[in-house]
């Protein structure tokens, strides 16, 4: 029940490293990397939270383009079940020769017990 296990599952099958926080190794000509946002209690009962809302962002580096790998994982997002809540462009990255670009997703975990 962990949106980072889940984002990982869900993105295996690109072929393309994904850490969490930062790229600590040596970056390839693409990478990606997963950044919890936040965590939030929705849908109330008797004072208990019935849903725990978990929000990541995916941060696309690309050496070239970065539109194909951007569209895998949109459409693999979708068929897991992730709720896409922006995507955007963030610019090219004169230092480093990278693209940049963000998905932000959430997932909705239902909590037991209520």
């Amino acid at each position: 029940m962990s949106i980072l296990a889940d984002l990982q599952v869900a993105l295996e099958s690109l072929d393309v490293p994904i850490e969490t926080g930062m790229f600590s190794d040596t970056a390839p000509g693409k990478y990606m990397v997963i950044v919890p946002m936040s965590d939030s209690f929705d849908l109330h009962s008797d004072n208990l939270p019935c849903i725990d809302v978990q929000e990541a962002r995916i941060s696309i580096y690309s050496k070239g383009s970065y539109t194909a790998l951007k569209n895998q994982v949109v459409q693999l997002l979708l068929a897991s079940s992730f709720t896409i809540t922006a995507r955007s462009y963030i610019g090219f990255e004169d230092d480093t020769g990278y693209y940049h670009y963000n998905v932000d997703v959430a997932k909705h975990y239902e909590i037991g017990g209520n």
